[in-house]
């Protein structure tokens, strides 16, 4: 599965994407509202890559690699995941997730890779609703989800603190 915009290829997480993940999940402000400390081990990135790739066999979706066209480097990662752990109560729904390197945050990208991940969902994978959540305190991606079109429909409490919980309907998609 390989999806393209303007400026981005969205395409499978490799084994050889482990460095530029680990680069950017080892920073403290990308993971400051994901729930997790910083890694600190680019074991634990070649661990999550492999589960990321068992998601592509077991559901034909995954967080996808975000490659930046202009620079041909891995930026960050987009995509849809079925959930298949609970969150706030939803299980084996399309969960719509995005993180990016810090120098690429204000840029349009996670709009840009979202947008093209609803597209595959809605269009390709003939999903009815779409999910996401966001921590409250994460304003630039809280105004993301909206921008989009998502709609919040609760809030669910996480050890570290409160997140929001959108839902985005085929039928209400932009």
């Amino acid at each position: 599965m390989q999806l393209e915009t303007e400026r981005l290829i969205l395409r499978k997480l490799e084994e050889a994407d482990a460095e530029r993940m680990f680069l950017m999940d080892s920073r403290p402000e990308v993971m400051k509202y994901i729930g997790m400390p910083p890694l600190t081990d680019i074991r634990e990135t070649e661990n999550i890559i492999t589960i990321i790739r068992q998601q592509y066999e077991d559901h034909d979706v995954g967080r996808l690699a975000v490659i930046e066209k202009e620079s041909g480097l891995l930026i960050g990662w987009s995509g849809l995941k079925f959930l298949t752990q609970e969150v706030n109560g939803y299980k084996n729904v399309y969960d719509l997730g995005y993180r990016f390197l810090p120098e690429y945050w204000g840029k349009g990208y996670a709009s840009e890779s979202a947008k093209a991940s609803l597209d595959f969902g809605f269009n390709g994978l003939k999903i009815d609703t779409i999910y996401a959540h966001a921590h409250s305190e994460n304003h630039a991606s809280n105004h993301v989800l909206k921008k989009l079109g998502f709609v919040k429909t609760g809030k669910f409490s996480e050890p570290d603190g409160i997140c929001f919980w959108y839902e985005l309907n085929r039928k209400n998609y932009l």
